[in-house]
């Protein structure tokens, strides 16, 4: 590895488009979905199954962090941007949280990329079925557990109900 080479680990687009080797079609981005197919073909199912889980106990643990500070308004939401890296061991390291991703586009991929997320997260903040129970106003009434590319990674009302459901089980069975 050439310690100075400034390309070499930075996938900020940035930098990136400064390289000579910077490719203006697709910049310097490769879809999660395309991501994991490359890792899969390396290095097997297990290799993306251990990030996946990893990944999402990086984002669970760090919103869990912070959740008496952030804002729960259900007329408003949030988007995070994680940056992170993944070691030779497919360890992933939390880098950064962005508050503000970029929305920006700099290629055809990232375009693609964006434009899901977008529209996604109008799906999950707007759902399609929204107002036919009579609520019409609001956030957070999305019921599905997967829209698009978004998938719910930790429930903590359900981890709730069920320490709850688990306890009272104890209880009618003569445990306390």
């Amino acid at each position: 590895m050439d310690d100075d080479d400034i390309f070499v680990h930075l996938t900020n687009n940035a930098i990136q488009k400064n390289n000579e080797n910077y490719d203006e079609k697709h910049g310097s981005k490769l879809s999660l979905s395309n991501l994991k197919l490359y890792i899969e073909m390396i290095h097997g199912k297990q290799a993306i199954d251990k990030i996946n889980k990893e990944i999402n106990n990086v984002i669970i643990q760090s919103l869990k962090s912070v959740q008496n500070v952030i804002i729960n308004d259900r007329h408003c939401f949030e988007c995070y941007g994680y940056d992170i890296l993944i070691d030779e061991s497919f360890k992933p390291w939390l880098l950064e949280v962005n508050s503000s991703p970029s929305l920006s586009i700099t290629g055809e991929t990232d375009r693609i990329i964006k434009t899901n997320l977008i529209n996604d997260i109008f799906n999950i903040v707007m759902p399609k079925d929204r107002g036919k129970d009579g609520n019409k106003f609001g956030t957070n009434l999305c019921k599905e557990k997967k829209v698009g590319y978004f998938k719910v990674i930790y429930d903590e009302y359900a981890q709730y109900e069920e320490k709850n459901k688990i306890k009272k089980n104890k209880n009618n069975n003569g445990w306390k």
